[in-house]
């Protein structure tokens, strides 16, 4: 079996100058975390997951939607143990989230979230943000009209 070569992928991919473009192209900065403070987000996605411990939790997804941070992403663990639950259902119903089985379904799109920010630094020294607990729903925004989306050729009727 052939392996392919470089340069048959890259014909085949329209982009026949590779090595021009390697040489001439600068490695991406390693993402350092952002600043802390407070940043207004999307909530983009939440669902079920653990620690690698094992410990239950939902986590939250955040996009900062605006500033010089605008695009990256935040997240948040809800932590599902005993000691933990009240909390949890109280950060969960700022989320809309009232009852277990919400946690399966899709997360409300379009929330506008203001986040509190820090960055916590690890055992190793491996600097990270860490959304604080007081998360607080300030909006709910309507996506913008997708101008690849197909015409609504019903009138609004099924």
């Amino acid at each position: 079996m052939n392996r392919p070569k470089l340069s048959d992928i890259l014909r085949h991919n329209g982009t026949e100058n590779m090595v021009d473009l390697w040489n001439a192209t600068e490695a991406a900065k390693e993402y350092e975390p952002i600043p802390e403070g407070t940043y207004t987000c999307h909530l983009i996605d939440g669902q079920l997951s653990q620690s690698r411990s094992g410990t239950p939790c939902y986590k939250c997804t955040f996009k900062v939607i605006d500033g010089p941070h605008e695009g990256r992403r935040l997240w948040w663990e809800i932590w599902l143990t005993s000691k933990a639950m009240a909390m949890a259902k109280r950060d969960l119903a700022k989320l809309g989230i009232q009852r277990p089985e919400q946690m399966e379904q899709p997360v409300p799109q379009w929330l506008r979230c203001r986040v509190v920010v820090t960055i916590e630094t690890d055992d190793s020294g491996t600097a990270r943000n860490r959304v604080r607990n007081n998360v607080e729903v300030i909006g709910k925004d309507t996506p913008e009209a997708d101008p690849f989306a197909p015409a609504d050729t019903t009138g609004g009727k099924l």
